[in-house]
């Protein structure tokens, strides 16, 4: 009988000037069955990912020469991989300003190397279903535009791929599987990246505004994605399979 070829572990960049804090992170990953590399800088940084592929980057914002947020940006211009960015305690302006920019999930400093291996694992499920549950998934189409949950990729009217963020695509897919629900803010954390990005309200608004930027012709007056006051969120398309 032959046997099927091993799973590939998922490969995490740590980004992190820190040593201590980097080798340990990394060793609690390696416990978990996850493998990773550091860079302790964006020169290293980019040199990593020149020469490998990886499935997720924790990415500190306190960094020599280029920080961590103009760093983010960077690479969420050309990349879609899910990224968890490191803060320090009770810093919220660089929470928020992460999360505008594409970061998925953020952790503030000092943490339990276990937790953020909790959200990694967490943003690796939503990132990559299961080959099953990603079989039954058929494309979603409204006002024009297609969602595929499959290949978890999301296209405007004219065919263009857009470019999401692993929270962004959720929270569209959610949405699609809701349409003229109103849908609460506790309930769309729970059903995307497991209400890891707190506090609640201000992490989905976030996501909710970049989402807005890329599906809505106005988005500040928004026609397919409407606020419930003291509700939560609707998603107004008509969606069809």
């Amino acid at each position: 009988m032959s046997q099927s070829p091993p799973t590939k572990q998922p490969c995490i960049l740590i980004v992190e000037d820190d040593f201590e804090i980097a080798r340990l992170l990394a060793a609690t990953l390696a416990d978990a069955g996850l493998s990773a590399e550091i860079a302790g800088d964006g020169v290293e940084m980019d040199a990593l990912l020149r020469r490998s592929n990886f499935d997720l980057i924790v990415l500190d914002v306190m960094l020599p020469g280029e920080d961590g947020l103009s760093l983010c940006r960077r690479l969420r211009a050309d990349l879609t991989i899910p990224i968890i960015m490191l803060t320090a305690q009770g810093e919220e302006v660089d929470r928020i300003v992460g999360l505008e920019i594409g970061a998925d999930d953020y952790v503030t400093k000092p943490f339990s190397a276990r937790e953020v291996t909790a959200r990694i694992r967490a943003l690796l499920r939503r990132a990559s279903y299961a080959p099953a549950e990603r079989d039954s998934l058929k494309p979603l189409r409204f006002d024009g535009w297609t969602l595929d949950p499959q290949r978890r990729q999301v296209r405007d009217p004219s065919g263009a791929r857009v470019a999401m963020t692993t929270a962004e695509f959720d929270l569209l897919l959610v949405f699609c599987r809701n349409p003229g629900k109103v849908l609460s803010r506790e309930q769309l954390l729970a059903n995307t990246h497991a209400g890891l990005a707190g506090p609640i309200d201000r992490s989905v608004d976030v996501h909710v505004r970049r989402l807005r930027q890329k599906i809505e012709a106005d988005p500040g007056e928004p026609i397919l994605l409407k606020t419930v006051r003291l509700g939560g969120y609707m998603f107004t398309a008509t969606v069809e399979p």
